[in-house]
């Protein structure tokens, strides 16, 4: 029977790496949707974020029937119970990469973002892609350096986001209500995709450690 619950467990652990990948894969196809207006890949991405809700479902009732047919305790209970709270945070970035495919698939056929702002927010893209593949690895390994690279990335898209509400407020913006709404919107996705990212770092360090700590250097 031990050796059935391991085996669930390693397979539990193996489906939140395939989810972060699909994760993963999301925001570096919104990011291009985005600043390219592509319009197919902005499809794609709205229907592929049902595999990872999906995946959310699957690993959500196996972890429950675990829970109550195995009862465990001590490390075993970590491992279940942040298995789940991670598939419940990975599900709400593919959302928010989806949210950023929806508002390139709205403007289609001009990008959402442009001029200088468009810098701002391929900066912004290649940071969530830092962060969603930080994740995956940090998931498939346990290796806790990946947290605290985690957390600078989710600290650059602070730094960035602040750069979003600079460039509305700062006296130059000639955007149109829309534009300005589609800054101030995809501003807040790539900043919450970046929590979302730092959360499932202190999870694991919680995992892999017992403690909740910071993932400050």
């Amino acid at each position: 029977m031990r050796g059935i619950f391991e085996a669930e467990l390693r397979q539990i652990g193996d489906d939140l790496t395939a989810m972060a990948r699909l994760v993963e894969s999301a925001i570096k196809d919104a990011g291009t949707a985005l600043l390219e207006a592509d319009l197919g890949l902005a499809q794609s991405v709205v229907e592929k974020d049902g595999e990872i809700d999906a995946l959310e479902r699957d690993l959500d009732e196996r972890c429950v029937l675990l829970l109550a047919q195995q009862a465990p305790v001590a490390t075993d209970l970590r491992v279940v119970v942040s298995a789940l709270r991670i598939s419940s945070t990975l599900e709400r970035m593919g959302d928010l990469a989806r949210h950023i495919a929806q508002v390139a698939r709205g403007r289609y056929p001009r990008p959402a973002v442009a001029g200088d702002v468009a810098a701002t927010f391929a900066q912004m893209n290649a940071a969530a892609v830092h962060v969603a593949e930080r994740v995956a690895q940090l998931l498939e390994t346990r290796d806790l350096t990946l947290a605290h690279k985690i957390e600078r990335d989710d600290d650059q898209l602070d730094a960035l986001h602040q750069d979003t509400f600079a460039a509305l407020l700062g006296g130059g913006w000639e955007g149109t209500p829309q534009e300005t709404v589609d800054v101030t919107l995809l501003g807040r996705y790539y900043e919450r995709f970046g929590d979302h990212g730092e959360s499932i770092a202190r999870r694991m360090l919680f995992l892999v450690t017992g403690a909740f700590e910071t993932t400050e250097d």
